[in-house]
């Protein structure tokens, strides 16, 4: 079985065209909470897309969640998600801008 770090990088990458992407599984943070029992879970991506240019962080947020709806709730219980367009994070100290 391929796990799901790279189910969820591929159909990000399908679905999103990112030209950078991080997918960090922070499941073991979560051991005991209860959305876990179930085997699901904790995941942050941050994706950098030009399909995110113009829209709000609203929007981003519902076309990756769209990308990964067969995976929720099942196979994700959790997502955070770092969301822009080139050139929008030049100023912050955590770039993902390429």
């Amino acid at each position: 079985m391929t796990d799901r770090v790279s189910v969820i990088r591929e159909r990000l990458t399908a679905a999103l065209a990112p030209l950078h992407l991080e997918v960090f599984d922070d499941s073991a943070l979560h051991a005991g909470h209860a959305g876990a029992a179930g085997g699901a879970g904790h995941y942050r991506v941050r994706i950098l897309s030009e399909k995110f240019r113009g829209l709000p962080m609203l929007a981003r947020h519902r076309l990756v969640y769209e990308a990964l709806r067969p995976l929720i709730p099942e196979q994700i219980h959790a997502l955070g998600i770092e969301a822009d367009a080139p050139g929008e994070r030049a100023r912050k100290p955590d770039s993902i801008d390429t």
